[in-house]
């Protein structure tokens, strides 16, 4: 189905917290991000994409139960990977213990972003259920925690089969919009939009 920017708004409210720890009440892994191809195909795309062999110092909010941020250890000398739900880090933090380069921790966006600057950042799945509000403070928050010349990778599910669904396309408009952002990797298939952006 055709889109086109504006055909969907985002949620008037953010998504509570209370809902995605239901989720992880009902299933240890609530989006079976350990086992469907589909979500190990999309890890390996977003890993392929990244444009730099290795990075200094990475953040991966919304880690949920940490399978990416395995996969993104390997690339990077240290990373922070951070989510909403206590279960998700217990998780996280067990799947990712032998690697002394990552730290897991409990953080809501956007009022828990972290402090310093990194040179990478990957979210993942998270942005389509902010408010217009918290989405906006959650871009802006997420470029100025990016060193100049940093990257910036979005990964997203498209709805490509129903039509006025805040999905990955009116999330990385977000993005694309952002003054400070230019964009270095687009892909979009039938799953998921990933798109890498620049910090001018």
């Amino acid at each position: 189905m055709p889109r086109t920017p504006g055909d969907a708004q985002p949620p008037e409210e953010s998504f509570s917290l209370d809902h995605f720890v239901n989720l992880y009440l009902a299933k240890d892994d609530p989006w079976d991000n350990a086992f469907k191809w589909s979500d190990q195909r999309k890890y390996a795309v977003t890993l392929a994409s990244l444009p730099r062999e290795r990075y200094r110092r990475a953040y991966e909010p919304g880690c949920a139960v940490g399978i990416l941020t395995r996969l993104l250890a390997a690339r990077c000398d240290s990373l922070l990977a951070t989510d909403a739900v206590p279960d998700a880090v217990a998780t996280a933090r067990s799947a990712v213990a032998d690697l002394p380069n990552v730290e897991v921790d409990v953080a809501v966006l956007p009022a828990d972003l972290p402090p310093g600057t990194f040179d990478l950042i990957v979210i993942g799945d998270l942005l389509y259920y902010l408010s217009a509000a918290d989405l906006q403070a959650t871009v802006d928050g997420l470029v100025s925690r990016l060193d100049p010349a940093g990257d910036l990778a979005a990964v997203h599910f498209r709805d490509r089969d129903n039509g006025g669904n805040f999905d990955g396309f009116n999330a990385h408009a977000a993005l694309l919009a952002h003054p400070s952002l230019e964009p270095v990797v687009h892909h979009e298939d039938d799953w998921f939009l990933l798109d890498i952006l620049r910090r001018r």
